[in-house]
């Protein structure tokens, strides 16, 4: 199935936190469900949970990147 990358604008307050769970192997659960509805608004269906990938280094706009499984042929 192929992979979706999601770019999430953020803070680099919020930016740093979520890192910092994800190197400690937790989730952080705001973020990943809004990754899950950019998918659904780009008009794709996720097969699975969004997947964290990083950040990115913008010196003014921060966003989280996440890789979202999706289903083919299948839409909202």
């Amino acid at each position: 199935m192929p992979l979706l990358r999601i770019h999430l604008d953020t803070d680099r307050t919020t930016a740093r936190r979520v890192l910092q769970l994800h190197q400690e192997g937790r989730i952080h659960h705001e973020s990943r469900e809004a990754a899950r509805e950019q998918a659904w608004r780009q008009g794709r269906t996720p097969a699975g949970d969004p997947v964290f990938v990083g950040i990115t280094n913008g010196r003014r706009d921060v966003q989280l990147l996440y890789d979202v499984e999706v289903y083919t042929d299948a839409t909202r």
